[in-house]
């Protein structure tokens, strides 16, 4: 059977409206805590590009002076390896997952491909600065020459890079709100509904109201016609109650023109009994036989006393149901 309670249906709203305020709730700190992480990750891969030329600036400082110091240059290049590796597998200490796309997979390991020539050509470089042949210099030149050019190509490919993150930050971010969206315009769809369920509710209430207003402008002579009304089962269980004590009062009404109806004929049956008595009179004033009027008499009296006797069990039931009306009426008035 179809449920059509009040109580259910704002049950429902009520959960519905939970559920989709909890999706938007959800999705709005999803949505804040993953733009943090992928500035996070943004962040290190820009980075990442800052520290390419960071190294390739250091190199060529080092090359004109050569007593200079390395920390900068070892720094750079620790970072730059300790930031690939957290992007390309993850960092769980950073809260960083590893490459969310087969497409940044693959530009990580375009870039590590670069980086480990580039890496190479540092080392290289680091064990000839401090040699002082012919050779050396030549190589070390070489060697400077290459890593200006290899610069240029990581640090495109890092900015490469940096564009593929941003991009796919942006697209989750929008998916994200469009999912906010859709969540709030089924809000306002609810709302909407809500607001035609109990308008549909304040109807029905009315409808019934009414209803009940026309049983008491009713003319009181006829039996009362009973309520019928569509509703929620709440209106309708009290519609029912109402036209079950309908139905007792019609009861009590055709019981008692019934028993008005039995009054009506005992008092008849009186007149005649008094007309008979008359006539017996009469006639014991003309005849000699008395027993036999007698006997006649006593007999009428016996069904006239039979004819009291039942109109008096039925207006002492009619008394009673009036009684059960009137205490019903005394309940429902003070509940």
């Amino acid at each position: 059977m179809k449920n059509n309670k009040i109580s259910t249906k704002i049950k429902s709203l009520g959960i519905l409206f939970f559920i989709l305020m909890a999706s938007i709730i959800a999705t709005t700190i999803y949505l804040n805590d993953k733009s943090k992480k992928d500035a996070l990750i943004i962040n290190i891969a820009g980075k990442q590009r800052m520290l390419t030329q960071n190294i390739s600036k250091n190199i060529f400082y080092l090359y004109q002076h050569k007593e200079s110091s390395f920390i900068e240059l070892e720094n750079s290049t620790t970072e730059f390896i300790y930031n690939l590796n957290s992007l390309k597998d993850g960092n769980n200490l950073l809260g960083i997952k590893k490459a969310p796309t087969e497409e940044i997979a693959s530009q990580l390991s375009k870039v590590e491909i670069l980086w480990k020539s580039f890496f190479q050509n540092i080392i290289k470089f680091k064990d000839l600065i401090n040699k002082k042949d012919e050779s050396s210099e030549i190589l070390l030149k070489n060697i400077v020459n290459s890593i200006y050019t290899t610069n240029t190509i990581l640090l495109k490919e890092v900015d490469t890079l940096v564009s593929m993150y941003t991009n796919y930050s942006e697209e989750k971010s929008n998916y994200l709100k469009y999912v906010q969206y859709f969540f709030a315009s089924l809000i306002v769809l609810l709302i909407i509904y809500s607001f035609l369920q109990l308008k549909a509710m304040e109807d029905n209430v009315k409808k019934f109201l009414e209803e009940s207003k026309k049983i008491v402008e009713q003319n009181p002579t006829k039996p009362l016609t009973p309520i019928k009304i569509e509703a929620e089962n709440e209106i309708i269980e009290a519609t029912q109650t109402i036209n079950h004590f309908i139905d007792k009062i019609n009861s009590v009404m055709s019981y008692s023109t019934n028993a008005i109806e039995q009054s009506k004929n005992a008092s008849l049956k009186l007149d005649e009994l008094t007309d008979e008595f008359d006539n017996i009179i009469y006639e014991l004033t003309n005849s000699a036989d008395i027993s036999k009027q007698l006997n006649r008499s006593e007999d009428i009296v016996i069904q006239s006393q039979e004819y009291l006797i039942n109109s008096t069990k039925r207006l002492q039931e009619l008394k009673n149901e009036l009684g059960k009306i009137l205490k019903s009426c005394d309940t429902k008035i003070s509940s």
